[in-house]
């Protein structure tokens, strides 16, 4: 089946901390414990069957077991059918941190704190960054680009399109509730008010250049936010800077104790 559309990224992002042995995890749970206990359960539902047939002198019921392996099957297939595109999906979304973070991590160069996947209630927030020249929220959009036609972001302040379409789902909305969240954490935290500005990133697409009227949202290629980061003004000493970071990763390792995430 022909493809319509791509994948944003160009290259596959560098390796994480713990890659390896997260891999490796996965591996032996996928290849050496999974499949033994899967074939001791089979064989245990099958001599539990034979046991049955055995005391209660039931004759063998081949139509019976091929209907339901079938019904088992179908099941199987439409439930593959219909969580592929989420997993792709997902899988996409995952390579597009992956790069934003490893790329928003240059910034500790100039005394930036970055923090990913920020966990609220019943949502994340993908990316904060914390430095002199500002606190700034980070939603990564990587979304598939057409293999032809229209692949640009424009933002005019009021809406973003895509390509050729408007998201379903506003990303404008989804960023300002984030930038919002995170002012009152540290507010309620620390006791002190920050401006916190909300950046929406678009891995691999071309996004039309912001008016310079557009400056309490950005809409940017991952490229591009250093130097809009730069440009901006120092508002932030260094103690304010180690003050917000260190009640943000209170509130971080305060919600992962409570709600225990899997590594």
């Amino acid at each position: 089946m022909n493809r319509t559309d791509r994948s944003p990224i160009k290259a596959p992002p560098l390796r994480t901390p713990g890659q390896s042995l997260r891999e490796e995890r996965d591996r032996i749970l996928d290849e050496k414990l999974e499949p033994p206990f899967l074939v001791a359960l089979l064989l245990a539902l099958i001599a539990g069957l034979e046991w049955y047939r055995s005391y209660m002198s039931v004759p063998p019921m081949p139509w019976v077991y091929t209907v339901a392996a079938l019904i088992a099957g179908l099941f199987a297939f439409w439930r593959w059918r219909r969580y592929r595109p989420l997993m792709r999906s997902m899988r996409l979304g995952i390579h597009g941190e992956i790069v934003v973070g490893q790329f928003l991590e240059r910034l500790r160069e100039s005394n930036f704190q970055v923090f990913h996947d920020v966990v609220g209630d019943g949502f994340n927030v993908d990316h904060v960054l914390i430095g002199p020249n500002g606190i700034y929220t980070i939603e990564t959009k990587t979304w598939s680009k057409p293999f032809v036609g229209d692949a640009k972001v424009r933002f005019d302040g009021d809406r973003i399109v895509v390509g050729s379409h408007k998201p379903d789902r506003d990303p404008i909305i989804q960023a300002r509730a984030q930038a919002k969240w995170l002012r009152t954490v540290l507010e309620e935290s620390c006791g002190k008010k920050f401006e916190v500005r909300p950046v929406i990133l678009f891995p691999g697409w071309f996004v039309e250049p912001l008016p310079k009227t557009l400056k309490n949202l950005w809409v940017l290629e991952p490229k591009a936010l250093p130097s809009f980061v730069k440009q901006e003004p120092e508002t932030l000493g260094l103690d304010d800077v180690k003050l917000a970071s260190f009640h943000l990763s209170r509130f971080i390792r305060l919600h992962a104790r409570i709600e225990p995430r899997s590594a």
